[in-house]
């Protein structure tokens, strides 16, 4: 069938299409591929090529599940998938520099258990969580089983720091690619993900509080995620109450929804949007609601959503903090899975390392320079920048061909720095032990401010390496309330450092409420009081009375609902409304919040007493003010413990003798001094010489293009002939193996490898153990054909075109353009230069075009 075609008349030529080339870093991801699927193959391909992911960090699994892409069981979860995941990573010697796990497409999304139903992302992340008794008459996946609480839920850690403590084993951060579109859909959202990427979106996000109560439970959660975005700062957050979905350029939505349309430009880059029902995580079974993919096909860049009836528990559900993290720079699968307490019904999908805050610092690379020859104990010199004045960097670590091999820098907290808080003038200090690190620093000078008389009155909680503070002095508002840090360094190298994110503390815009839950059903007769006290001294009492036997409590309550929604009186500024009615008769009682009328802390000191006959209960205390959500409400600002430098020198020795001889990519990594960890890389191309042994790979069938479906062939020569194996490597680690040999051959189907990007490189082994690693060579390999370009010299007439290898050609020739075209030779090219010499000579204008067939 022909693919592609390119006509030459005379001289003239068809421009090629070019080729947009993307970044990124990919130094701890494991990629997993059906080895079965060729999109699976595609797909990693192009992961690993737009995000550095070294070869040997690809593991091929060929097992064919028994339940297709959707399902597998836990035996084959295990045996199938985890073990071979060990063993690959341990095999390597990757077993410390794993951090994610990225599924590539037709992979299963479930894993069923005898015991329940799990996400495939979710069982990576700490291990298969079977249910427990549920509540009764619900069906067993309503439970919430401790085991699957996840630890690493509103850490703010670094992931090998707050990695889940109830991971039997090695824990990953895994996310699965893939889209209903297929793989061009899958493309697309890798595509976004990495043009994601230090972009600093401005665009809103939404948490959306439907009318669909059961679905809407987790705006309780949305004033908090508020608060502290606009703490930090980064981007605008809106709580809406709306039931459409048909927002678009935003950076993320979090709504409750059984099932809905979706815009197609929804959201920008990097966005991450889901929605909490039953069953958004049937990916490609339907439902009858909505599935996470509707997101990603709108344009999100991540999504979540459950795979088994979850009930409506706000904790199987992303926490809307996931934007804070977001915006603190964390990465998506990060700032996902710290959202989440108990993920363990649920899949994630989208492209892990999308991070539209990073903020990443400059390396400079000084010596050796690129391309140099080493020997022997070699000197690194290096210089990183930080990309922030509250961003400094800490440490440095070296990794060779994409594999850790030693921190060449570290600066953690030090010794004998005294980091000090002044709030309103009032001071505190901690002195920074011995081996401490970010978490420490924050958790001691939360102690030291939570302890004594705490003058300030303030209360301080850790999360990681900030430390929340709220003000407790309802008579000062968040704008008199100071906050300022210092650090005096005890080391010639400071190292500590005490950031606050505002000079003052910030005023809540949250509504202030209280929730009146009644119980029992009422009798002919049964009462219910009200009495509001406004914040100006008035009071208000209202007062309903059940005259209907057969009324239930949801219908009696609603009475009281409705009451105070119509009572003028109360709505004025300072008074209050009645929201959220929750008729749960069924199962005994009802509730709804009430509300005040104007945002703030001030305005949430209306004081509230509710009175009713003796055989209704309701929620003690009977008298209470509308601070039900008071963490909401006080003042609030942050302060962040950082370490390091702004500007980091490195000056290390490089022990050559202990890497093969030949061709290496070394590469610095620094580290951001938070729990963000943004890394800042470089790298340089050098050639290792400590031995005589030297060999070259000769690419003797392919090119730096070449057919999927041809065969590669490939000779490494060695300066040598007391070898003991050569070895080929590329995409997924060892390729084959020749013993006792040189020169070597070998026959690579690209086939196994799959279209895309692929770099081949063969280790010789002498017989004293000494090594030698070949230059690498890249080779595409190429499904459906690219334009090319013809061009031709004369005489005699020679055509000339940038050719797929492997790949069969036809040259056609015509006297007439618009005749017909008679093939005049075929031929397949070994390399990425087609040639054809036309003997026929020249008695006619000719026409020629050149097309690729299979």
């Amino acid at each position: 069938m022909t693919l592609r075609s390119a006509i030459f008349s005379v001289l003239a030529a068809v421009s090629s299409a070019a080729t947009v080339w993307a970044g990124g870093s990919g130094l701890n991801v494991v990629v997993v591929v059906n080895q079965n699927s060729t999109n699976s193959m595609q797909l990693a391909n192009a992961y690993c090529e737009q995000r550095c992911v070294p070869p040997q960090n690809v593991l091929r699994v060929t097992y064919h599940w028994s339940g297709g892409s959707i399902y597998c069981a836990e035996d084959e979860f295990q045996n199938e998938l985890c073990t071979p995941l060990f063993a690959m990573m341990a095999e390597r010697g990757l077993t410390n520099q794993m951090d994610f796990v990225l599924l590539s497409m037709d992979i299963p999304y479930c894993v069923e258990g005898t015991n329940g139903i799990n996400g495939t992302t979710s069982a990576l992340f700490y291990g298969f969580k079977p249910d427990t008794n549920p509540p009764a008459g619900l069906p067993i996946s309503c439970s919430l089983p401790d085991d699957s609480f996840n630890s690493y839920a509103f850490s703010e850690l670094p992931f090998a720091e707050g990695a889940p403590d109830t991971a039997a084993t090695n824990s990953f951060l895994a996310v699965m690619l893939t889209d209903s579109n297929g793989l061009a859909g899958a493309e697309l959202i890798l595509e976004r993900g990495v043009a994601s990427d230090s972009s600093f979106p401005a665009q809103p996000v939404y948490l959306e509080k439907t009318s669909d109560t059961g679905r809407s439970v987790r705006f309780y959660e949305f004033d908090n995620a508020v608060f502290e975005t606009r703490v930090h700062g980064g981007y605008a957050m809106d709580r809406v109450a709306s039931d459409s979905i048909s927002f678009t350029n935003l950076l993320g939505i979090e709504t409750g929804k059984s099932d809905f349309e979706l815009p197609t430009n929804g959201y920008v880059p990097g966005a991450i949007a889901d929605n909490l029902t039953s069953f958004g995580g049937y990916l490609l079974a339907d439902s009858g609601q909505t599935p996470l993919l509707a997101f990603l096909d709108a344009g999100a860049t991540g999504s979540y959503g459950t795979v088994v009836e979850p009930c409506n528990y706000p904790q199987k559900f992303p926490n809307p903090l996931d934007y804070f993290y977001q915006a603190r720079g964390f990465c998506l699968a990060e700032a996902y899975y710290q959202s989440i307490q108990n993920p363990y019904q649920g899949v994630m999908v989208g492209e892990p390392l999308s991070a539209p805050f990073a903020q990443r610092g400059e390396g400079i690379w000084n010596e050796p320079p690129a391309g140099a020859v080493l020997a022997g104990a070699v000197n690194l010199q290096l210089e990183f920048l930080a990309a922030a004045d509250n961003l400094p960097l800490s440490q440095v670590d070296l990794f060779v061909d994409g594999t850790w091999l030693a921190t060449i820098t570290n600066l953690p907290p030090a010794a004998g720095d005294v980091v000090s808080v002044t709030v309103n003038g009032f001071s505190n200090s901690y002195v920074v032990p011995a081996h401490a690190t970010l978490a420490s620093v924050a958790a001691g000078l939360a102690d030291v401010l939570n302890s004594g008389s705490n003058s300030a009155l303030v209360s301080a909680t850790v999360y990681g390496d900030r430390i929340e503070l709220q003000s407790m002095n309802p008579a000062l508002p968040g704008a008199s309330v100071t906050l300022s840090a210092n650090t005096t360094h005890g080391d010639a190298l400071p190292a500590t450092f005490l950031t606050p994110a505002l000079p003052t503390f910030l005023d809540t815009i949250a509504t202030g409420y209280h929730n009146l839950l009644v119980s029992n059903p009422p009798t002919v007769g049964d009462w219910l009081q009200l009495e509001v006290e406004e914040t100006n001294g008035n009071k208000v009492t209202l007062s309903v009375t059940n005259a209907n036997s057969g009324a239930t409590i949801g219908q009696f309550l609603q009475k009281l609902f409705d009451d105070v929604n119509s009572t003028p009186a109360l709505q004025l500024s300072n008074g209050v409304y009645a929201g959220d009615f929750d008729d749960e008769s069924p199962s005994g009682y009802a509730d709804f919040n009430l509300y005040a009328q104007s945002p703030g802390w001030a305005a949430a000191a209306i004081q509230v007493t509710l009175n009713a006959s003796s055989d209704l209960e309701f929620m003690a205390p009977a008298t209470s003010q509308l601070q039900d959500n008071l963490s909401d409400l006080e003042p609030r600002n942050h302060l962040y413990v950082t370490s390091g430098a702004l500007s980091l020198p490195v000056n290390s020795t490089l022990d050559t003798t202990q890497l093969q001889d030949g061709y290496h990519e070394l590469t610095a990594v620094a580290y951001e001094g938070t729990s963000v960890r943004t890394q800042t890389q470089v790298s340089r191309q050098v050639r290792v010489q400590n031995s005589g042994l030297s060999a070259s790979l000769n690419t003797l069938v392919g090119g730096s293009n070449t057919d999927v479906g041809a065969t590669l062939q490939f000779s490494v020569t060695v300066n040598t002939n007391n070898i003991k194996a050569i070895q080929l490597f590329s995409t997924g680690g060892l390729l084959g193996v020749v013993s006792n040999q040189a020169p070597a051959y070998f026959s690579v189907a690209g086939a196994n490898l799959g279209i895309g990007l692929h770099p081949f490189y063969a280790v010789v082994t002498g017989n004293a153990n000494n090594q030698y690693r070949t230059a690498t060579t890249w080779i595409e390999l190429i499904g459906p054909e690219p334009e090319f370009t013809i061009s031709a010299s004369y005489p005699p007439l020679t055509l000339y075109w940038s050719c797929t290898a492997g790949r069969a050609y036809n040259v056609l020739m015509a006297t007439n353009i618009l005749g017909p075209f008679q093939t005049a030779a075929s031929l397949t090219p070994s390399n990425s230069a087609g040639v054809w010499i036309d003997t026929n000579g020249y008695a006619a204008e000719r026409f020629y075009r050149v097309e690729a067939s299979y």
